[in-house]
């Protein structure tokens, strides 16, 4: 099944009943919260993501190690959550399900997710100069930024705002100068 064909089927729905169900409480930003930390739990231990997404792995051993390891840390609705989705065999959806319930909280802020790459760490005012830039860019009421260290980029940096991309890293201006010599 497709990646497309996968969202559509299980992760917005399940994004979305958690999203309803964190709107009716009003626990909109805690389910964020709670989304962030499940995520850095997932990166942190690709182990208990081959274990929850296991069909080898029984319900209730998935359970345990779920209420063992997140039960202290997230809401008892979001826990509560995770174990509907061990039930219906969902669990391994847990990180798409995250991101996407994170994509519709910033929607309904109004918050704008860029991506920025650049070949060193930024600074915190370049950090904010490119944050003022894409605000400016999309009119969003904040930013958000992402950001990743690639080296081969040599200098300058890559934002990423949904489908627009403004390159202006050294190697693609290496790039265009080889192309307009050629």
């Amino acid at each position: 099944m497709k990646d497309s064909a996968i969202g559509s089927v299980v992760l917005t729905p399940y994004a979305d009943a958690l999203m309803s169900l964190a709107q009716s409480q009003n626990l909109v930003d805690e389910f964020g919260s709670n989304c962030a930390d499940l995520l850095g739990l997932l990166d942190e231990s690709p182990e208990l993501n081959q274990v929850l997404a296991s069909p080898i792995v029984k319900i209730a051993d998935k359970k345990a190690i779920l209420a063992k390891i997140v039960t202290d840390k997230i809401h008892p609705f979001m826990s509560n959550f995770l174990m509907i989705l061990v039930e219906r065999r969902r669990i391994g959806y847990l990180a798409g399900i995250c991101k996407r319930y994170q994509a519709a909280l910033r929607d309904l802020k109004g918050i704008v997710l860029a991506e920025v790459t650049s070949a060193v760490a930024l600074t915190d005012s370049q950090t904010q100069s490119v944050r003022d830039r894409v605000q400016a860019m999309t009119s969003a009421t904040s930013v958000e930024i992402v950001t990743n260290i690639d080296p081969d980029i040599i200098g300058g940096v890559i934002i990423k705002v949904g489908s627009q991309v403004i390159d202006s890293s050294l190697r693609a201006e290496i790039r265009r100068l080889g192309l307009s010599i050629a």
